[in-house]
């Protein structure tokens, strides 16, 4: 299997680099920005190539596409994973933080995924896993531009996933809730008793993203109990707008807050 991860240099796309690598066969293709530490990974992992590239660049989607068709000639799974957030409200950011989100979150997975689409649909059967976010579902105060850039992942994935599926391509979702990286240990949230079991890792992230891999599911919160809050916001919006409004939206935010990139 020929897999490619972007954000492949950290967090959740390390593990999920990791984790595809102990399946049978798997030959890795590694995208992020910061090339010493896809180097090192790559070098762990063993049979991997690597590509530096910003995928907010106007050309690194055809330059991507173009090393995976020249050293690989095929694709059997597509890893969207690189993604950002800048905590902050509306009148605080405004539009520009709302592009910035847009840019890398939405554009830049929608442009990679165009570029690397024929190879998908040769190799078929093949996937695309696009990990979006709890946010996608659900928005909290201070969060509005990631998650309007999340809303659209999950909106442009569940179209795609109807329009490929005849074509052989796979095309699942993972919604992750808070998770403990290196730049961010959510120690806030996993200090406390009733907040501690919201928390997840980037190992079972990565487990979720195999899941929904090649014929694998459709989506896939992580934790789990996540699908519940995005329920609730359908059968009762108000509630889960008391729950998630004013001074619990920012406690949560808390740990959020700044600037964060997996790229």
């Amino acid at each position: 299997m020929i897999a490619l991860v972007t954000g492949a240099s950290s967090g959740i796309g390390e593990a999920t680099a990791r984790r595809l690598a102990r399946e049978p066969g798997t030959r890795l293709i590694l995208v992020a920005r910061r090339e010493e530490r896809l180097q090192a990974l790559a070098a762990q992992l063993g049979d991997a190539t690597v590509i530096v590239a910003d995928l907010t660049d106007d050309d690194a989607p055809a330059r991507i596409a173009a090393v995976v068709e020249g050293e690989h000639g095929c694709l059997d799974l597509l890893v969207n994973n690189a993604g950002a957030a800048w905590h902050g409200t509306f009148e605080d950011g405004g539009w520009e933080n709302v592009r910035r989100h847009m840019e890398l979150n939405f554009d830049a997975q929608v442009r990679l995924t165009e570029a690397l689409l024929p190879l998908l649909r040769r190799s078929a059967p093949s996937a695309i896993v696009n990990v979006s976010s709890t946010a996608g579902r659900l928005a909290r105060a201070g969060s509005g531009s990631y998650a309007a850039s999340k809303f659209a992942l999950c909106g442009w994935n569940d179209a795609l996933a109807g329009e490929e599926a005849a074509r052989g391509v796979h095309v699942g979702m993972v919604l992750p809730g808070f998770v403990a990286t290196e730049g961010f240990p959510q120690s806030q949230l996993v200090g406390r008793v009733w907040t501690r079991w919201i928390v997840s890792t980037p190992e079972r992230v990565a487990e979720a993203i195999v899941d929904a891999g090649p014929g694998g599911r459709a989506e896939r919160y992580v934790p789990r109990a996540y699908w519940m809050a995005a329920a609730l916001r359908i059968v009762a919006p108000r509630l889960l707008r008391r729950v998630l409004g004013g001074g619990a939206s920012e406690r949560l935010a808390a740990p959020y807050a700044g600037n964060r990139r997996s790229t």
